[in-house]
């Protein structure tokens, strides 16, 4: 998809629909107030009819307007003007792109980012312009022997004040570097198991780091054996396929200076192992790699801005599956770290893996650590599909982090992550348990993987309610993305 910035009269900028709005009040934008006055009172003349009252994400569809350059105006409802927060901005966004997708336009002008919307600047506008355009024409099609309808629209227009222009320039390629990010983690997270596996995830990451010119480094079996990650290879033997740790080093800024690095949970397809999952929805078992695909699409969206800083991305990918060779509960395994661990059950891999992750971490010596990982159901019972759970000891890191995800709305909530969680995890043969029972699920994992982060800053990301959606609208949604980008475009200023 094509993005340009266009200033000036809207009336006399040429389109195949040009996207203006209306409020509950009957009140017109900006925008279109100027198209009712070129076209000789057009829009007010349907709004006496009470066509169109305002409501909010209503659309009309105007064809043959006269005094105008667009072929068709699109008349969206922006609702109350005093309730035009994030949230609604994001509805009214996409159900005009879904009324223009109807028209067949191959291109259109959005002028809503002319609207005062509530604690939003135009950059935070403009992004979701950019997003929401995104989401409109996304397809997961490549398996069907019969493709779906492909979407007409090409080309976005987003319509600024002309002192606006150069600034909105800037904040739309950023956008669109956000959003090709989403769509990687959308598709990889989309794709099924069989496709999807640890080797696929490695020469995904390959690609981008070929794209962008990055150093992508690839470990195979017997070099994780050769770091001792006892507890990562514990969760491969029950699977025939190759287990694989992922190191994207994105340097943009000086080789002196620490990386942030990013961690994500790379389970390709988890089956439980033999602590078996349930049938029902095992499918979206597929999603559980969708930590590993978020860090390589946030690190695509920083190559292609550019940003001056240096991001380490570390994936242990494998699949956790029964068999004869598989972990047991009860079996005990050595991390990297040293650290002994009572597997007391097997479908609570994702912590074992990443734990390993976490030391091999330290060799860089990072400013920072983040793991992102679909990690507990836990979570989701918390948090359901809004918040992504957020956990942390680490105050200003919080502070950050909160801070990004509401600019890039994304939504994130701070859970607890005190010591006094950490008794849940006592064993009596080992120093800790992989698991600390229901209560606190969420919380008691987060402790698991603040054992293995004593020397560095470091935030874990539940995600197991935010990185898809199932039910008729079932599929990845590139989270957190979005807030991980704009957490480390603030790092790199």
């Amino acid at each position: 998809m094509e993005f340009s910035i266009k200033a000036g009269a809207p009336e006399k900028l040429k389109s195949g629909c040009i996207v203006v709005g209306i409020y509950a009040d009957m009140k017109l934008s900006r925008a279109a107030s100027a198209i009712d006055a070129a076209s000789g009172g057009a829009l007010g003349k349907i709004i006496k009819r009470g066509d169109h009252r305002g409501k909010r994400a209503a659309t009309l569809l105007l064809q043959g307007v006269s005094g105008i350059q667009a072929d068709r105006v699109l008349l969206v409802g922006l609702g109350k003007q005093s309730e035009l927060n994030q949230r609604a901005y994001a509805e009214i966004l996409r159900a005009a792109y879904r009324a223009v997708a109807a028209t067949g336009a191959t291109d259109t002008l959005i002028t809503l980012g002319e609207l005062a919307v509530e604690a939003r600047t135009i950059e935070h506008k403009l992004t979701s312009i950019v997003l929401a355009a995104h989401e409109s024409v996304y397809r997961f099609d490549q398996l069907k022997s019969k493709k779906e309808d492909a979407a007409t629209l090409r080309k976005v227009i987003v319509y600024v004040d002309s002192s606006e222009a150069r600034v909105a320039t800037r904040c739309v390629a950023r956008a669109e570097a956000i959003a090709q990010g989403v769509d990687l983690t959308k598709t990889l997270g989309n794709l099924p198991g069989n496709i999807c596996t640890p080797t696929y995830l490695a020469s995904a990451a390959r690609q981008v780091g070929r794209e962008f010119d990055f150093k992508v480094e690839v470990l195979d079996k017997k070099q994780i054996e050769a770091l001792r990650m006892g507890s990562f290879l514990a969760v491969t033997r029950g699977s025939a396929e190759p287990v694989k740790l992922i190191v994207m080093k994105y340097q943009g800024a000086g080789a002196k200076d620490a990386p942030v690095v990013l961690v994500g949970k790379g389970i390709t397809f988890d089956t439980g192992g033999i602590s078996l999952k349930p049938g029902e929805a095992m499918d979206e078992m597929k999603f559980d790699m969708c930590g590993a695909g978020t860090v390589i699409g946030t690190i695509r969206a920083i190559a292609q801005m550019g940003l001056k800083i240096n991001v380490v991305g570390i994936i242990p990918t494998c699949e956790n599956m029964p068999s004869g060779t598989a972990i047991k509960p009860g079996d005990i395994v050595t991390s990297m770290s040293g650290q002994t661990i009572e597997i007391l059950n097997t479908d609570a891999e994702g912590r074992l893996i990443l734990c390993d992750a976490l030391t091999y971490a330290e060799r860089f010596k990072p400013q920072l650590v983040i793991d992102i990982a679909t990690l507990t159901g836990a979570c989701v019972v918390a948090l359901g599909h809004v918040n992504t759970g957020l956990f942390t000891q680490d105050e200003k890191l919080a502070t950050a982090l909160l801070g990004a995800a509401r600019d890039a709305a994304d939504p994130t909530w701070r859970m607890p992550l005190e010591d006094d969680y950490q008794d849940a995890l006592k064993s009596n043969f080992a120093d800790m348990a992989n698991i600390g029972g229901r209560a606190g699920g969420s919380v008691t994992a987060a402790c698991f993987l603040a054992r293995y982060t004593k020397n560095f800053r470091w935030a874990h990301l539940d995600i197991a309610g935010t990185a898809w959606k199932s039910g008729v609208e079932k599929g990845a949604t590139g989270r957190p993305v979005p807030l991980l980008t704009t957490f480390l475009q603030k790092l790199a200023l």
